[in-house]
């Protein structure tokens, strides 16, 4: 009777403890659904906040500053299609800039060496633009180590430009270098292979002897395009430039030089212009700059454009 009693308890022992285990496992599953849940959430929210602060920074909604200040947009580097010096982001940045009533004043910060002269048109026309659009508000350029070329092809269409004295302005001109390896391919026993359609898309291959009729072609674009920069400065600058010839030459000079020539109007940085000139000591930076996003983006583009031009390509 004994045994059957403690069997009873033993299976009554077995039973709660396997009741204590499941309690345990159920209430161990429901805190890892919590922490799951928790998580979850956090990285929602993590996300969201990135894009909203992405849509923000990408978007022409305007910004939301509270108080008078001084907006400032920069370009660094050279002026290509596909770096961040570019007409897109230069652009998104005035008109964000301009669009902001608590605005007092805008500062274009280059230093550049130049690059390409559509890119610098496109912003050069809408700075034109955004000063019709908004006379009250005034635009200024400060260059820093440098603003030559396309720098100064933009820097030209703002109402005052300020250097320090040691920066590097001018270069006004045009150019188009490349190299000729004639000699080297015969030397090398190497035969040149050049197959197209239209008597002229070989122009200027390096691998053969420059024909005159080519070169002048050529000449003939880079003194047209020297010539609209030379228009571009002339409308910009007006009677402040100096009468010397060697302005539209493609040389360069120092800030303190360039004031003597009327390529610069006085030495200044971007606080100084701020606070002095402007009114508006605060400064808010409105340069769009490159995201990872659009790093990604503009990655998984190249890579589906690579692939399908690979077999034809124009050029």
């Amino acid at each position: 009777m004994s045994d059957i009693i403690k069997n009873i308890e033993s299976k009554k022992s077995e039973e709660a403890l396997i009741s204590e285990f499941a309690k345990g496992i159920f209430i161990e599953q429901r805190r890892n659904r919590r922490w799951g849940i928790f998580f979850k959430m956090l990285f929602v929210l993590y996300l969201s906040t990135f894009l909203i602060i992405y849509i923000v920074k990408n978007t022409e909604f305007g910004s939301f500053s509270t108080h008078k200040h001084s907006a400032l947009i920069e370009i660094n580097g050279v002026i290509a299609a596909n770096t961040e010096a570019r007409a897109d982001y230069v652009i998104t940045g005035l008109r964000r800039a301009f669009k902001d009533e608590n605005t007092q004043g805008v500062i274009l910060r280059i230093n550049s060496p130049g690059g390409s002269p559509v890119q610098a048109g496109y912003i050069n026309d809408e700075i034109i633009r955004l000063r019709e659009k908004h006379p009250d508000i005034p635009i200024y350029t400060v260059i820093t180590d440098m603003c030559a070329s396309g720098g100064y092809y933009i820097a030209a269409s703002t109402d005052k430009i300020y250097a320090n004295k040691a920066s590097i302005v001018g270069s006004i001109g045009v150019i188009m270098a490349g190299f000729g390896f004639v000699e080297t391919i015969e030397k090398l026993g190497i035969e040149r292979r050049l197959l197209h359609a239209g008597d002229n898309k070989g122009f200027m291959d390096p691998f053969q002897p420059l024909k005159t009729a080519e070169a002048t072609h050529v000449q003939g674009i880079l003194n047209e395009i020297h010539q609209q920069f030379i228009d571009v400065v002339k409308h910009g600058r007006g009677v402040r430039l100096k009468d010397d010839e060697k302005l539209f030459s493609g040389l360069i000079w120092t800030g303190s030089e360039s004031i003597k020539l009327g390529l610069v109007d006085e030495l200044a940085s971007a606080s100084q212009v701020a606070r002095d000139v402007i009114g508006a000591e605060d400064i808010i930076d409105y340069t769009k700059r490159e995201s990872y996003l659009d790093e990604f983006a503009k990655n998984i583009g190249s890579a589906m454009l690579q692939s399908m031009t690979d077999t034809i390509r124009l050029q």
